[in-house]
């Protein structure tokens, strides 16, 4: 087992993590930092945001340390009625979204109706390619990063539109599993192209029953929360026969307004004709972009691994999670985006191994958020090695 670094101890000493995937009572919290390098505010100031809590032991694997530098401040949020855009509870945290009249994709209607022209004005409905903006456009300071890298007054965080997840709530086939197809995309002002969050092919389904996790294959780079974000979607059931046969979930389109959001994640319902889906977002505000690379190499035998990121929303870690699944061999993870508030402590945890492997366990990595740069860390087990690399950047 690896040295637990000074920081990381003091950090696991003071959280106490949540199964994955399950909402919590009480979510874990971040102590206030030490660090030579912390913003001047005063004592009072830095633990008026953040809350002492107790912690569950878990066991360990092995923990790395990163030794990054960055500033603290405090974040300024504001709640919303979620009335006010026109969603109303239909049970206890879950609001049901009205979807654009005439949004719908397999028809055409979405195409040929112009009144949806005036709700999003950037780009080309029709359009329906990736967006080509890469993340990490800017993790390399400049000569513009003024006074220094450290503390670049020249690049600002960014209000980032996150998906924190995407769930099966409904469908007719309760009773087991069913193939999954299609998309959800975002459309922002950065380009207005759309960026995949979920997309799986029909000869590529994802296999998932009601009430499980949908695991999001995006986005590509982070979603910039303008003055309005549309989310579109078009999502079928697979029959085993033909494609004009397949069930439409799904389809359609949902507008976000800035200022008119929640901002702390909230379960939001696409009602659809055969089924429904859950989605949890949430502006970040003054938030980064980080990209989250994972290698696994040196794989010795095959072993599970569920990968989430942990994001500081107004006090409380939530939950993101980025991967679920079986390694066998040496492979690279999918990239992932996430946005992270400015100033604030990344969380990565990894469940590793089966019941009775001898590398069962959980592994949490630190990172702390950045304008640019980059952090890596090295995780050494029995059966592998696993790489984790975090680059930061403004969008």
């Amino acid at each position: 087992m690896l040295r637990v670094g000074r920081v990381a101890s003091d950090l696991l000493r003071r959280l106490s993590l949540p199964p994955a995937l399950a909402r919590r009572d009480a979510p874990p919290t971040l102590m206030a930092s030490n660090s030579a390098h912390a913003h001047p505010l005063s004592h009072q100031d830095r633990l008026s945001r953040l809350v002492y809590k107790s912690w569950i032991p878990c066991r360990l694997i092995s923990i790395a340390h990163v030794t990054t530098r960055c500033l603290e401040s405090q974040n300024v949020t504001t709640k919303v009625d979620m009335d006010l855009i026109g969603c109303k509870p239909i049970m206890d945290q879950v609001y049901c979204m009205p979807v654009i009249e005439n949004s719908s994709h397999r028809d055409g209607a979405i195409y040929k109706d112009k009144s949806i022209r005036p709700y999003f004005w950037e780009g080309d409905i029709a359009d329906r390619n990736e967006t080509q903006l890469e993340p990490m456009m800017f993790s390399k300071a400049t000569e513009d990063c003024l006074p220094v890298v450290e503390n670049c007054v020249s690049h600002f965080p960014q209000s980032i539109f996150q998906f924190f997840s995407v769930q099966l709530s409904k469908t007719p086939i309760s009773t087991g599993p069913i193939q999954l197809y299609g998309y959800i995309a975002a459309r922002d002002l950065r380009d207005g192209m759309l960026n995949y969050v979920v997309n799986y092919s029909r000869d590529d389904p994802v296999v998932v029953q009601e009430g499980s996790v949908i695991e999001m294959t995006g986005p590509k780079r982070g979603i910039k929360m303008g003055s309005i974000v549309l989310i579109e979607f078009d999502m079928r059931i697979k029959n085993e026969m033909h494609e004009e046969e397949d069930q439409q979930l799904i389809d359609g389109a949902i507008l976000y307004y800035e200022h008119i959001c929640p901002w702390k994640p909230t379960t939001q319902r696409i009602c659809g004709n055969y089924g429904d889906i859950d989605i949890s977002v949430a502006v970040v505000e003054q938030a980064l972009e980080a990209t989250i690379e994972v290698v696994i190499s040196d794989v010795l035998r095959g072993f599970s691994l569920s990968l989430s990121s942990f994001v500081d929303v107004m006090d409380d870690y939530e939950e993101i999670q980025l991967f679920h699944g079986t390694i066998v061999q040496t492979r690279a993870l999918r990239r992932s985006v996430v946005g992270v508030p400015w100033q604030t402590m990344m969380l990565l945890k990894f469940k590793v191994g089966n019941e009775g492997c001898i590398d069962s366990g959980q592994i949490m990595l630190q990172f702390q958020a950045m304008k640019h740069g980059c952090a890596s860390q090295q995780i050494e087990l029995k059966v592998a090695a696993i790489s984790v690399k975090v680059t930061w950047s403004t969008i």
